[in-house]
C-alpha cells in the first residue's frame, strides 16, 4: 500500500478565500485542520484546528488562563473581527504551517513519520507531471493511518477502507 491508496479527498479553501469562510468550512466539516492551497493548487499550508484558534485569541487570553477565564462574552466580538475582511493568506501566514506533503509512492510509515515529525493532523499527497505542475491527490488523515496499522495488525472490529 501506498500514499496514492490512502488518500482521500479532503475539503480545502485557497489562499484568496475569505476567512470567515474558511473558518465556516472548518467548523461545519468538524475538520482537524485547515488545507490551504495556493492559486496554482499547491499545498500552501496545513494547520490544525488549535492552531487556527491560536491564530484567532488575543494573546492575553493565551498567556494568562486567569484572565482568559475572566473575559466572558465579549472576546466573541473581538474574534470575529479579528477574521473580517481578511484572506485565508492574511489569516494563516505559510512561514507558520509549511505544508506536510508526500509523493504517491510514499510508504504508510514515510507518511505517518512526516506527519509525526511536523505535527500535523494530514498530509497532503501531490503528483509532478512531466511540465513541473503540481497535482493535489488528496490527503492522508492520521485517522486514516491509524486504521490502515490497526488492519496490520489484525485488531478486530477495524476493516479497511
Amino acid at each position: 500500500m501506498r500514499a496514492y491508496d490512502l488518500a482521500e479527498p479532503y475539503p480545502y479553501v485557497t489562499t484568496d478565500d475569505d476567512a470567515l469562510d474558511a473558518a465556516r468550512l472548518l467548523a461545519e466539516n468538524s475538520l482537524p485542520a485547515l488545507l490551504v492551497l495556493d492559486a496554482d493548487g499547491l499545498p500552501h499550508a496545513i494547520v490544525p484546528g488549535s492552531q487556527l484558534l491560536r491564530q484567532l485569541l488575543p494573546s492575553y487570553a493565551i498567556d494568562d488562563p486567569l484572565l482568559a477565564s475572566s473575559v466572558g462574552d465579549r472576546i466573541d466580538t473581538e474574534i470575529g473581527e479579528r477574521l473580517a475582511g481578511l484572506t485565508v493568506a492574511e489569516w494563516v501566514p505559510r512561514r507558520l504551517f509549511p505544508p506536510p506533503y508526500a509523493g504517491p509512492d510514499a510508504t504508510p510509515m514515510e507518511v505517518a513519520a512526516l506527519m509525526a515529525r511536523t505535527h500535523s493532523p494530514l498530509v497532503a499527497v501531490i503528483e509532478r507531471d512531466g511540465g513541473g505542475r503540481v497535482q493535489l491527490l488528496g490527503t492522508v488523515t492520521a485517522a486514516r493511518l491509524v486504521r490502515y496499522f490497526l488492519v496490520r495488525l489484525g485488531q478486530p472490529g477495524t476493516t479497511e477502507g
